[in-house]
């Protein structure tokens, strides 16, 4: 008889669930993963990962089309193949899948194939999966199990979440996409109106204008992207509208007609006036939702809000021995988020000294569209919304040597200081290659890093991270190359 009890059972194998798994056997847990459709959720299959695939082949084609400013002459037209570049995407997405399965193996993780469902405190009941189970490509780990009842003393929830649909503005796959029909479209359309500015429906919007598609964005908020400090997000819309994006904000989608083989988007802008937008798609990226839905939360009276898990600051739930980690436990529904989430949780089910719980307050947000955008702490609004005194400094790309070599010149470094204490409280950006300097302000707030400090870093010649140095410089009235 197959052994079915564990110390740990982890639902759903997203970039939370599988993390923690792994964490969960180095501390010595017996563990296993119980997932329904394909190793790595969303992320590595549909989000994160294969969406900044299909970026880089427009990043590619940006510079291709932009050739002879780098003194550079390209024979012919460069076009995209649509079909190669999804073909691509996709098989980035396949690799690490398989690498998420070599990873169960190595740690000997038992991986369940099924759809999970809670039906007492302790207990997993697997049943067949309503999606077609996409197995680890190579290898596939030992000890896969199936169908079936297994027990754990704790039992960790990571299903990850799914794309919010609008009432009367459900997408049917084909004329209204999700992020899914998006991410692998069988020809190019030539119009887009995608509903969403945040980082899904901003990144999107990024991709297909660089394919040459007309795109309008439709946003309710006054602003695009607008969890960003408002600055940054003014400045992100203009880059964007120079690319040639159409943005309508403070505005709604209040229905879609639908033809044969297009859509007409009626916008209603808070005037009231309403217009309409035919095109090819429309794209729904108006958010999405913890799948929270028949996993057997109810039957155990687990507290739930607005769609997600009820969760302390080590995963807990109200219910003992069980717990939450990711998007299913709430926002920022972040990748980077859910990994460190799940490594607290399970370190503090397994005692070990000096756990933290989550500040949110560190966690950094990207969003890779052109130009990139990222952030971490708070906005300046949000600083004197809290009655702080503060500092603010700010450097542009188009005074650093590095970003006019690489032709990057239009983006821009904000950084937001406590006056008194000289304390990091945010640092915003928007430009090249920003979502890998972001970390740098990361590290520094999780250091608890002064003003001085960071003006005494020395930072190397030529790079982009330069500017990072000159922001703070700028917060004190002591910029040097400005």
């Amino acid at each position: 008889m197959a052994d079915t009890n564990y110390d740990v059972i982890i639902i759903g194998s997203g970039p939370g669930g599988y993390v923690t798994a792994i964490r969960s056997a180095q501390l010595g847990f017996k563990t296993a993963i119980v997932e329904r459709e394909h190793l790595g959720g969303i992320c590595l299959n549909w989000g994160c990962i294969p969406t900044k695939a299909l970026l880089r082949s427009a990043e590619i084609l940006d510079h291709a089309n932009h050739a002879k400013s780098f003194g550079l002459t390209l024979e012919g037209s460069m076009k995209a193949d649509v079909k190669d570049v999804v073909a691509r995407s996709r098989g980035v997405s396949a690799r690490l899948n398989g690498g998420v399965g070599f990873l169960m193996k190595k740690n000997k993780i038992d991986v369940i194939w099924g759809e999970a469902k809670l039906t007492k405190p302790g207990e997993v009941k697997v049943g067949k999966s309503s999606k077609p189970v996409v197995e680890p490509q190579n290898p596939v780990p030992k000890g896969v199990k199936g169908e079936g009842t297994y027990t754990a003393k704790h039992i960790i929830v990571a299903t990850g979440a799914r794309p919010r649909a609008l009432p009367g503005i459900e997408p049917d796959g084909k004329l209204i996409w999700t992020y899914f029909e998006a991410m692998k479209p069988a020809k190019m359309p030539k119009s887009l109106v995608v509903m969403g500015s945040g980082a899904i429906g901003i990144e999107f919007a990024s991709f297909y204008r660089s394919m040459g598609v007309d795109v309008t964005v439709v946003e309710l908020m006054a602003n695009v992207m607008p969890v960003e400090d408002e600055e940054i997000s003014k400045f992100a819309r203009k880059a964007l509208e120079k690319r040639g994006l159409k943005i309508i904000t403070e505005a709604k989608v209040t229905k879609v007609d639908k033809a044969a083989d297009s859509i007409t988007a009626h916008v209603e802008t808070k005037d009231g006036k309403v217009s309409q937008i035919t095109a090819d798609h429309l794209i729904s990226a108006v958010g999405v939702q913890g799948n929270i839905e028949n996993i057997g939360l109810e039957a155990l009276g687990v507290k739930t809000d607005r769609g997600c898990v009820v969760i302390d600051e080590y995963g807990r739930t109200n219910v003992p021995g069980l717990y939450a980690i990711g998007d299913v436990a709430g926002p920022p529904m972040l990748a980077h988020k859910a990994e460190h989430e799940g490594v607290i949780c399970i370190e503090k089910i397994a005692g070990v000294p000096g756990v933290h719980g989550m500040d949110h307050r560190k966690i950094p947000g990207c969003t890779y569209c052109n130009p990139q955008v990222a952030s971490v702490g708070l906005s300046e609004a949000k600083a004197k919304e809290q009655g702080r005194d503060i500092r603010v400094g700010r450097y542009m790309f188009n005074a650093n040597g590095k970003a006019i070599a690489l032709g990057e010149d239009n983006g821009m470094i904000k950084v937001i200081f406590d006056k008194k204490s000289g304390e990091l409280l945010g640092a915003h950006m928007c430009g090249a290659e920003v979502t890998e300097l972001i970390q740098g302000f990361v590290v520094a707030m999780n250091l608890e890093t002064t003003e001085e400090e960071l003006m005494h870093t020395i930072f190397p010649h030529p790079t982009l991270s330069e500017m990072m140095k000159e922001a703070v410089l700028d917060a004190y009235g002591k910029v040097l190359n400005a």
